[in-house]
């Protein structure tokens, strides 16, 4: 059974930083992706970031230069640095592992770690 077990989030002000982190324990497939996503109050959970075993990335538009993902694949592991932020950033981020194997996805979630941004 995978297991995603997320940190780094809390309280910032605007323009601030953080750096969330996610260790994935259990088995990872050869072809995966991990990533983050998020859910604001009232909001539908939406793609923060994600990123391929082989290092390929994709980002939301709204974090598109600001946001950078990562992965340490000898670790299992996961960073978003988040830096610039915005009070529109509040969120509960979620850690996010696909497992891929022909056409079949297995998802995975975190508990969440909140990101507060004071203005």
């Amino acid at each position: 059974q995978v297991q995603l077990v997320e940190s780094g989030g809390g309280l910032v002000q605007t323009g601030g930083s953080l750096r969330l982190s996610c260790v994935a324990s259990g088995r990872m497939f050869s072809t995966n992706y991990m990533g983050w996503y998020r859910q604001a109050p009232g909001k539908q959970r939406e793609l923060v970031a994600r990123i391929a075993n082989g290092g390929s990335t994709d980002y939301a538009d709204a974090v598109k230069g600001r946001f950078t993902i990562s992965r340490d694949n000898a670790k299992n592991t996961v960073y978003l640095q988040m830096n610039s932020l915005k009070p529109e950033d509040t969120a509960l981020y979620y850690c996010n592992l696909r497992n891929v194997i022909g056409a079949t996805r297995y998802e995975y979630w975190g508990q969440g770690t909140q990101v507060t941004v004071s203005s």
